[in-house]
């Protein structure tokens, strides 16, 4: 693996890279998600049907994120940052905040944040780390009602899309870390890294995925050891 000649990194990272600080992942093999059907915490319409499940459902995730802690794994994406020469881009499909707080800045959350709200009236983003539900006042717009969590649900579309694509243009090293290849459009990333230019391509995960056969070298085992591992190899392979 010619890691020393690569200029431009993007990383995508989904629930595997986190469940190893305790963060539930999406769902179990039942279609679940901590109980709840997606169709009712994780849509438009189901935040429509009964927001006050919602409300509870997504303060609760935002609970169990505060008491969390980052692992090796967005430790070492940190220090890659940091220390690599070339570009870094890190695009997360989590919504929790252990990639923030374990050092890293380079970083999209393509499906949102759950520290964070957003206003339904004016589409202001605002910071908010404690619990809301529908008679929280808008601090925008100071009525009732119209916040909403700050997460990209089904049938909406991911944010930044056009400069993730741009970084997808770019990149010449595409690692993708814990996701299960199975939520569109980032299980199409990898195909995507390698229509504008040669790429090298890194699967981490703790089994193969859907979309594995696209990858050009498949790391099997946990982010906190595989990770580490990938970045002390890229920094050590070139002069950073």
């Amino acid at each position: 693996m010619a890691l020393k000649s690569m200029k431009n990194i993007f990383v995508l990272t989904g629930a595997g890279i986190s469940s190893e600080s305790g963060i539930s992942t999406f769902r179990d093999s039942n279609g679940l998600w901590e109980n709840h059907k997606i169709e009712e915490v994780a849509t438009p319409q189901g935040f429509k049907n009964n927001p006050e499940l919602v409300f509870k459902f997504y303060n609760a995730r935002r609970n169990q994120v505060r008491n969390a802690l980052p692992n090796d794994s967005h430790f070492s994406l940190s220090k890659l940052e940091e220390k690599f020469s070339g570009k870094f881009n890190l695009i997360t499909q989590n919504v929790d905040d252990l990639h923030e707080r374990a050092g890293s800045k380079k970083l999209i959350h393509m499906h949102g944040e759950l520290s964070k709200a957003r206003c339904t009236s004016t589409q202001k983003i605002i910071n908010w780390d404690g619990n809301f539900d529908q008679n929280t006042i808008c601090p925008c717009c100071e009525n009732r009602g119209f916040m909403r969590p700050h997460i990209v649900w089904f049938n909406e579309m991911p944010l930044k899309m056009d400069i993730i694509q741009s970084y997808l243009n770019q990149c010449d090293l595409f690692i993708s870390i814990g996701t299960s290849g199975a939520i569109y459009p980032a299980a199409t990333f990898v195909q995507m890294a390698k229509l504008h230019k040669p790429c090298h391509t890194i699967e981490v995960n703790v089994t193969q995925t859907e979309i594995s056969n696209y990858f050009d070298d498949i790391r099997i085992g946990k982010a906190s050891i595989e990770v580490p591992k990938l970045v002390e190899e890229i920094l050590n392979s070139k002069d950073v």
